[in-house]
């Protein structure tokens, strides 16, 4: 009986450890959309209200934002490897804590607190343990799948979440990732791990006004629908006539502008700063930094749309909607792990280039296709297309962001990395969210004006009820609304007319903002380099 080669041996060994990072990966990416199709049944389950969850929701983002470079430093300090198995215990923890939870106080400690603060100290972790265990030349496709699997986690958890809420329960969910989670503890025997020579120590007063500044900016970002923008929307506080948004905004960007001086006086003393100043200055891992957050921006925002267009405009299941999804999650594995193997050596500017001009022309096809009267089936084709794109970004970013930097920095890049694509997802969530809104408004306002079997009265009315914005809600939620209001069948049906072409205008304009954000994202590509890491200077083609 033959025996196995090293080399196959070896390969199996490679499969299980990203086989386990990509498990990981997937679970933490599973909480940012897994229950946004549930809200409703968990806060009636509970006893709470709709704005209950979403806060436990906000709050969960809110965790991870704050703690992420502190959670990638701690992987420096006690390993990376023990960062990732403690990280996991407490996220197992906090999924069995919410699965259980009979309110809304144990909800927000088991999901928005211990699971947040597991994922702050696993997902630093696996962008260094990545480093650690795959050569230069291996990297690029290994960070492609594992961002893949994130983004398949945000694009299939409306579907999971609608499975479990209408055929069983949603608590089983946070059941299943115990289940999932103690397999990734068992598999995590296999990850590799470089030991830790130097023991840094941990930078309280950096790690504080880190948390305070991105907690403030991720703050405003998640509650600008309520605060305003700019001028404070109808009843919201104000300070000198100006939103929250702006003031919390400012007061972040001041901390941060302290913690940057704060570390650089920390390393002029020859102390251990949270975060090297000198990161700051390599383009190329900023470059990667800014990549990574206009993808999540981008994709965030679609994820935001799309699914609304689908669930409200045309009236499909929650678990029909998460099928209709599924095109983008199989392009997107595709690309991002056939990109590495069948074009090794191409260069990942011009392979970040084409994805993002991939991802623009798949936004303005799904543009130019939808109108009052379009179905579901118009998503298929620009779903494709977004999914190769966002594909090939995830096969390249990963790999030129940590390959900037030595492998013993590469926690404090994972950290600064996934600080930056929960920064760009909020952002995207957020202004995606007011553009629809506001152009939705907008677009009812004029359309009942314009039409003359509206009466008059119903106009004023209506001006003043929406001066604040008006809802993405569905034909029949409409309907019923004006019926209960009093409102004759033909100005009911007028308004119905008007409303669908509202949604459309909406939608589009937010779909046109953010193939923008990816245009935008082009002018700042020549920061990415021409070489993959580890290839020789020759096998540059740009």
């Amino acid at each position: 009986m033959s025996t196995p080669s090293n080399g196959s041996v070896a390969q199996q060994a490679a499969g299980s450890v990203l086989i386990t990072l990509c498990a990981a990966q997937f679970l933490m990416a599973l909480d940012s959309s897994v229950m946004n199709v549930s809200i409703a049944t968990v806060a009636e389950d509970l006893g709470t209200t709709i704005t209950g969850i979403q806060t436990a929701i906000v709050l969960y983002t809110l965790v991870m934002a704050m703690l992420m470079v502190t959670g990638g430093k701690i992987g420096s300090i006690i390993g990376r490897k023990r960062a990732f198995v403690i990280g996991c215990v407490i996220y197992c923890s906090g999924s069995l804590t919410t699965s259980l939870a009979p309110n809304l106080g144990w909800l927000i400690f088991g999901w928005s607190f211990l699971e947040g603060v597991g994922a702050a100290l696993i997902m630093p972790a696996i962008v260094a343990l990545v480093a650690g265990n795959f050569p230069a030349e291996g990297r690029p496709r290994a960070y492609g799948l594992v961002g893949a699997a994130g983004a398949i986690a945000v694009a299939v958890g409306p579907l999971i979440g609608g499975l479990a809420t209408t055929y069983a329960s949603w608590r089983w969910v946070f059941a299943g990732e115990v289940l999932v989670g103690a397999v990734i503890l068992l598999l995590a025997r296999r990850v590799a791990d470089a030991p830790v020579d130097v023991r840094p120590r941990l930078d309280w007063v950096g790690s504080l006004l880190w948390a305070a500044a991105m907690g403030l900016v991720i703050v405003a970002v998640l509650r600008s629908s309520e605060w305003g923008w700019i001028l404070p929307a109808d009843g919201a506080r104000s300070v000198l006539g100006m939103s929250l948004v702006v003031w919390f905004v400012l007061a972040g960007l001041a901390l941060m502008l302290l913690f940057l001086q704060h570390v650089r006086r920390r390393e002029g003393a020859g102390r251990d700063p949270l975060v090297s100043p000198e990161l700051f200055a390599n383009r190329q891992m900023t470059g990667g930094l800014i990549m990574f957050f206009f993808q999540f921006l981008v994709m965030m925002g679609l994820f935001f749309a799309i699914p609304l267009y689908l669930s409200v405009a045309l009236g499909l299941s929650a678990i029909d909607t998460g099928l209709k999804l599924l095109p983008l999650s199989v392009t997107m594995l595709v690309a991002a792990a056939g990109v590495p193997k069948f074009f090794p050596t191409a260069s990942p500017r011009r392979v970040v280039n084409l994805s993002l001009v991939v991802v623009v022309g798949g936004i303005v096809w799904l543009l130019t296709a939808m109108d009052a009267q379009a179905t579901a089936e118009i998503v298929s084709g620009p779903l494709l297309l977004i999914g190769l794109g966002m594909g090939g970004l995830a096969s390249q970013l990963g790999a030129v962001t940590v390959s900037a930097v030595p492998d013993s920095e590469s926690p404090e890049v994972g950290g600064l990395q996934n600080t930056a694509t929960q920064f760009g997802a909020s952002l995207g969530t957020a202004l995606a969210g007011s553009i629809l809104v506001a152009s939705l408004t907008a677009s009812f306002l004029t359309g009942i004006d314009q039409n003359p079997t509206v009466p008059d009265e119903v106009v004023a009315q209506a001006n003043v009820q929406l001066s604040d914005g008006g809802e993405f809600i569905s034909d029949a939620q409409l309907q019923t609304a004006l019926q209960q209001a009093g409102v004759d069948e033909q100005t009911t049906q007028a308004i119905v007319d008007v409303n669908e072409e509202a949604r459309v205008d909406g939608l589009r304009a937010t779909l046109a903002l953010l193939a923008l954000f990816a245009l935008i994202a082009l002018f700042f590509t020549r920061r990415v380099p021409t070489t993959q890491p580890g290839a020789p200077p020759l096998a540059d083609l740009a």
